[in-house]
């Protein structure tokens, strides 16, 4: 990728540092957690020696949908062991309902899991380390089960930390467009927007920008020809693609995410009265 499309803050980097999904769960996915960049760097050099750190954003959600994210307070190693021995590994778990609109950010070391009845978009650290724990002895045609990796599991779990809460959207400034953001770290901060007038932006020149279209549809104009976009689409913005504008034909929902210059970001919020209760729940640290 041409250096001035990243930006010159990611010139230097060789991989792509932010990784988008849609994820459509038809059942529960097996429990699991995600090692942090240090311990990734030292045991998991193989598979690219970054750690996962994440957040979910329900763009959708059926009544009774749910997730489980973070352990009841007292729960230990020895009680989290008997519990899964025991194939009760869920009771141990915080249970939160899923409502369309709901943000969840996940930290590294905090183990999860969703079920079905949702549709989330998932912005997350670019890495695909993931320490399975337990998988509700679920087999493939061939009677096999999925590999698990409960030691390294262990050996990740952050035991005793808070376990983590949904994330309020905190307004922010925007003409034209209601803006939102949803959640904030070294890897990513992302926003939602909506609007249904033309919203003119701009790129940063120090870092490119992701687009993804939740709902409506429009044009996007910058220099080149407009181009249409819609629903489920990712558009990448160059870093040096200057000024641009989104006109939407429908009433339009994205979400925008990027990597941060993060003492700017929290200087940013901090002038815009930003609660520090609010900058806690993400890792401003």
């Amino acid at each position: 990728m041409p250096g001035e499309w990243r930006g010159t803050r990611l010139n230097s980097r060789n991989e792509f540092p932010i990784l988008v999904k849609f994820m459509f769960p038809r059942e529960k996915l097996s429990i699991q957690v995600h090692p942090d960049d240090t311990y990734a760097a030292a045991h998991e050099k193989a598979a690219g020696g970054k750690g996962k750190t994440e957040m979910w954003h329900a763009v959708s959600s059926e009544v009774g949908a749910r997730l489980l994210l973070g352990l009841k307070p007292g729960t230990d190693k020895q009680k989290f062991l008997d519990a899964l021995k025991e194939n009760t590994l869920e009771d141990v778990f915080q249970s939160h309902d899923v409502r369309t609109g709901d943000t969840f950010f996940v930290t590294p070391g905090t183990p999860h899991t969703i079920g079905p009845g949702m549709i989330l978009c998932e912005v997350q650290e670019y890495s695909d380390l993931t320490y399975r724990i337990y998988d509700y002895r679920r087999v493939d045609g061939n009677g096999r089960s999925r590999e698990l990796h409960v030691e390294k599991a262990l050996e990740v779990m952050k035991f005793g930390a808070a376990a983590p809460a949904k994330i309020a959207p905190l307004h922010l400034p925007g003409e034209r467009v209601h803006k939102t953001l949803l959640a904030a770290c070294s890897y990513f901060a992302t926003e939602r927007w909506e609007f249904r007038a033309t919203v003119e932006s701009e790129s940063r020149p120090d870092c490119f920008e992701l687009f993804v279209i939740l709902d409506g549809t429009g044009h996007i104009h910058w220099q080149g020809s407009p181009l249409p976009y819609q629903p489920g689409q990712c558009w990448f913005i160059p870093a040096s693609l200057g000024k641009f504008s989104l006109q939407p034909e429908q009433s339009t929902s994205l979400i925008r995410t990027y990597v941060p210059n993060l003492p700017r970001l929290y200087t940013e919020l901090r002038q815009a009265a930003i609660p520090e209760t609010w900058l806690a729940q993400t890792i401003f640290a």
